[in-house]
């Protein structure tokens, strides 16, 4: 059955979509229609209008067109109707497909995969995350030269066209020896600044202070809680990320140390959020962000609760940490939004799962109790006395343990701490 839907238009003077979507195969029409609602939220969060959806079964598709000619007419018509200006569509298209479609519909043409590549590259803040951005555009550009040149030239090269953003006209522009020139100097400032962020995981691992990521599918409230966290437990409280009520608002990894009531000192990683079928490319190029979680000891996964899709949110969460291999580490769920549930009073502590509100705050002292417990289960409570004339591993112990109490008795330094796997066999000599 084909289906087409026409959207209601908030604003005229932005540029109008008409979004396609083939359900190829056996694909639930559930799973279908969720893709379609998170591509409507996609083409938003680029500040497009979408006006129209047109959507289509398939057993397979069309290896010309993706869609078939007579959908290819049917579309054609709905933009002429509704005076679009691009048509997206929420199927990856192949470049020949693109070059194709460009050419029958007579304006830009971009898949979900360029769409996303788009937001990124409207968001990417920092140095890494533009050389990323950059690396990741290119390569998808690589072999789609001739259906971006035919999009450019339907938008009479301006700057509005999407294929021509980020890494823009100049890369549209370039023949395939000088983009591939460009990417391998992308790949040497990758590795540079890859060398930079080793180095400080190095130094944050021999400070001793466990690190915490927050994980989740984009806009579960990830920068809210952080937010939220570092007002209440944060030692600068200027240091807050962006937040905005949209998919995809921030892409920078962020790190902040936070400081529990009872002393506890954690890390505290914000990293770029998930999205179902996440370009596999995408994922590589920000491997070295997203690896925050890899390297973390804790893991609090943030979920939308008010989501009616989140089970399948959480699902594609644990896919992509399973594919970073961080999938065996120990994870907190965090019910966000919970205040619109029915039948929920948070805070609600189930085991390894707690029900909280970020934006109001409620439920985030719990939260926190629950990570410290979680932190504290990995390491052992140590009595140790330290010999005076030995004095300087106090310091050591200072900056590399979490203390609970110390004295200085007469002799020696009584220290009662928490200490992980090294540095109880580091400091085994003086446990008492």
């Amino acid at each position: 059955m084909n289906k087409k839907e026409l959207y209601a238009t908030e604003d005229n003077r932005k540029r109008r979509a008409v979004l396609v979507g083939a359900r190829i195969g056996n694909i639930s029409e559930e799973d279908f229609d969720i893709g379609m609602a998170e591509l409507k939220g996609l083409v938003k969060a680029c500040n497009i209008e979408p006006v129209f959806r047109a959507t289509q079964n398939l057993l397979r598709e069309d290896s010309a067109t993706f869609i078939g000619s007579g959908k290819v007419e049917e579309v054609k018509n709905l933009v002429l109707e509704c005076e679009a200006d691009v048509v997206i569509f929420n199927n990856q298209l192949s470049p020949s497909q693109m070059v194709n479609l460009s050419k029958a519909l007579d304006v830009e043409v971009i898949d979900r995969t360029g769409l996303i590549l788009n937001i990124f590259a409207e968001r990417a803040k920092t140095k890494e995350a533009r050389l990323q951005v950059d690396y990741a555009q290119l390569k998808y550009m690589l072999p789609r030269l001739v259906g971006l040149r035919a999009n450019l030239s339907r938008q009479g090269g301006t700057g509005g066209s999407l294929s021509n953003k980020g890494s823009g006209e100049k890369q549209i522009e370039l023949d395939r020896r000088k983009i591939e020139k460009e990417m391998a100097f992308l790949r040497k400032e990758l590795a540079e600044v890859e060398k930079t962020r080793e180095l400080q995981r190095g130094r944050r691992t021999s400070s001793g202070i466990p690190l915490v990521a927050l994980v989740g599918y984009t806009n579960a409230g990830k920068s809210t809680l952080m937010n939220k966290m570092i007002d209440m437990y944060g030692t600068d409280a200027s240091q807050k990320v962006f937040v905005q009520d949209m998919l995809f608002a921030t892409l920078d990894t962020t790190v902040r140390k936070l400081e529990t009531k009872t002393g506890r000192s954690f890390l505290l990683s914000d990293t770029v959020g998930f999205i179902n079928d996440l370009p596999t490319d995408l994922v590589n190029a920000f491997h070295s962000t997203l690896e925050e979680a890899l390297f973390a000891d804790l893991i609090v996964e943030v979920v939308d609760s008010s989501d009616p899709n989140h089970i399948m949110h959480s699902e594609v969460t644990s896919k992509t940490l399973s594919q970073l291999g961080a999938g065996d580490i120990p994870k907190i769920t965090v019910m966000n939004k919970a205040e619109v549930l029915e039948n929920i009073t948070i805070p609600k502590v189930n085991d390894d799962k707690i029900y909280i509100s970020a934006k109001s705050g409620v439920g985030v002292e719990e939260l926190v109790a629950l990570i410290e417990r979680k932190l504290n289960a990995a390491l052992k409570l140590c009595d140790l006395l330290i010999p005076y004339d030995r004095s300087g591993i106090e310091s050591q112990i200072r900056s590399s343990a979490q203390l609970v109490n110390i004295e200085y008795q007469e002799n020696g330094i009584a220290i009662e701490a928490y200490l992980d796997a090294e540095n109880y066999g580091r400091y085994k000599e003086f446990i008492v």
